[in-house]
Order: structure tokens, then sequence, then C-alpha cells
């Protein structure tokens, strides 16, 4: 099939894209890789009236080193898979866009669109929450930041009002943390069945903070703070780890759909769990003795 007819706007500067956002609103569609959502237009399941194109606007490419790595909303996913400060500190998000697609699909891909689509079996949206990262929205009346809890509300549906860009991402640099970021899809580059995001911090042999962010199994990025509870008391250990995935097998409720039962996913997502858990584990001791597991 082919779109329904549109008008079409090409911003060259972020000013521009932001009056535009404004000027459009509900009506208007924000095209960043469009991996999304040219399908959409294509099946007509999207239908705007302007469809406002923001790949000529290079303020938005960028990633930006510090405490807190800075990454703009039309960063391509294999520029960051790519990157050395990625790589190095922000290890979790460099092993989840691996998951993403096929390089091809990762050259076109953007950080921010991903993340902007909210798809619940999608990597980015449980990174975001794993990492307690945040989201920088854009309109004329100034920015404001949001957390992954308060952005993703369901379904393909976030926070952002309708004369708002998504414009930035913000990450905590971890290269300190233990992270693992597993997940099993029916064939290589599919969305996951089931997934998960795991960073954990070690105290001696006592586990300082840990946040896990499950992806495909809910509406939302979704954590199971009884399980990360478990994980903080028991320690870092096989026994721990085990009463992590029992509880996260038992408190997921997944949808079935045509891919998955929900029965199916609720397995997987306390296999990846423990598994994940155990990764991050020797990932954090190599650190500790001086290379990464």
């Amino acid at each position: 099939m082919k779109p329904a007819p549109f008008l079409y706007a090409a911003p060259e500067t972020l000013d521009d894209a932001v009056a535009l956002v404004h000027r459009y609103g509900a009506e208007g569609k924000v095209l960043a890789g469009g991996q999304s959502l040219v399908p959409l237009l294509n099946m007509r399941l999207a239908r705007p009236r302007v469809l406002v194109d923001l790949n000529r606007v290079r303020e938005l490419d960028y990633i930006k080193d510090g405490k807190e790595i800075r990454i703009g909303a039309m960063t391509r996913q294999r520029t960051a898979e790519t990157s050395p400060v990625v790589r190095q500190k922000l290890p979790l998000l460099a092993e989840a866009v691996r998951c993403i697609g096929h390089p091809q699909i990762r050259n076109r891909g953007t950080i921010g669109g991903s993340i902007a689509h909210a798809d619940p079996a999608a990597e980015l949206p449980a990174v975001l929450a794993a990492l307690d990262g945040t989201v920088v929205l854009q309109s004329r009346r100034g920015k404001r930041t949001l957390r992954a809890e308060a952005f993703f509300l369901s379904y393909l549906t976030t926070a952002a009002l309708p004369d708002e860009l998504l414009v930035e991402v913000r990450l905590p640099a971890h290269q300190h943390l233990g992270t693992a970021f597993l997940e099993v899809a029916r064939r290589h580059g599919d969305f996951a069945l089931a997934g998960v995001a795991v960073a954990l911090e070690r105290d001696g042999d006592a586990v300082r903070r840990v946040r896990m962010a499950f992806t495909g199994v809910g509406a939302t990025p979704t954590r199971v703070e009884e399980a990360e509870e478990a994980v903080l008391k028991g320690g870092l250990n096989d026994r721990a780890f085990a009463e992590a995935a029992r509880i996260v097998t038992a408190r997921l409720t997944p949808d079935n759909d045509i891919h998955a039962s929900a029965e199916y996913r609720r397995h997987v997502a306390g296999v990846l769990t423990e598994r994940a858990l155990r990764l991050a584990a020797r990932r954090v001791e190599g650190q500790t003795s001086g290379g990464r597991g």
C-alpha cells in the first residue's frame, strides 16, 4: 500500500522543528529513522496531516561525554553502537543496541525515535528504565525532563504532549556497574518475546543497588521491585538469583498474542533473569579484578 496524502516539512534547525510541532500538534507526525513510522504510513494505520522530517536537524545528532552521557535524539543507533564513549561508559546500551534488527536497520534507526515510539517489545526503553535515565522534551514553552517511569504510559503511548519533541536522552555513565542485556526472539533481528536489562552495583560481597527492566512482557518497560529486593538481600549468588527469577515468573502479567503465550513469556523472563544476573555479576567481578567478563 501507499501512504495517504500528507504535507511534508523538512526543517533544518531545532527551533524550526519545534515551531512545526507546535503548529500542527496532534495532526502531525515526527519522522526520525522511519523504521516504525514508515510501515505504519504505508499500511495507513497512521494518517498524519503533516510529516515533520527531522533528518536535516543536525543539532540533534551528538553524543556528549560526562558523568551523564547525553545523546541527541537523531543519533543513529549504529553510531551509538560503535561509539567509544558508549562502549566504554554505557556498555548496557551498546549491548542492547546490537539486538536491534540488523546493521542496515541500525544505520537508519535513531536512539530518540525508538524511545519515542515506545514499543513495549523494544530494547532501548528497557535500557532507559534499567539505568534510571531520562528524556528531555522540548516545546515552545521550554524543556522538561522525565524519568522512564513517568515517560512510558502504555503501548506506543508516552507522556509527551502533542506539541513536544523528544530532543535528548540522558543516561548515567555506568562503566563501574555490572550490566547485561539478554532477550529471546523468534528470529535474529525480531522484536523480543521477552528480554531483560540488568544493572547492579556491588559493595564488597553485598549488592549496593540493582535495577532490572523487562521488555516484551507488558505495556511498558516493566520492573519487578520485589525481585530486585531479593538480590539486594541475598547478594551475588545463585540462590538469590534463582529467587529473583522465581519472583519474576510469578509477578509478571504479559498478554497472550500470536507470537507467544503469556505463560511462555513469563517462563522466558524468569530464565533470562537468572542468566542476566549471573552475567552482570561476573562482569562486575571482572571489573574489580581489572577486566570485563
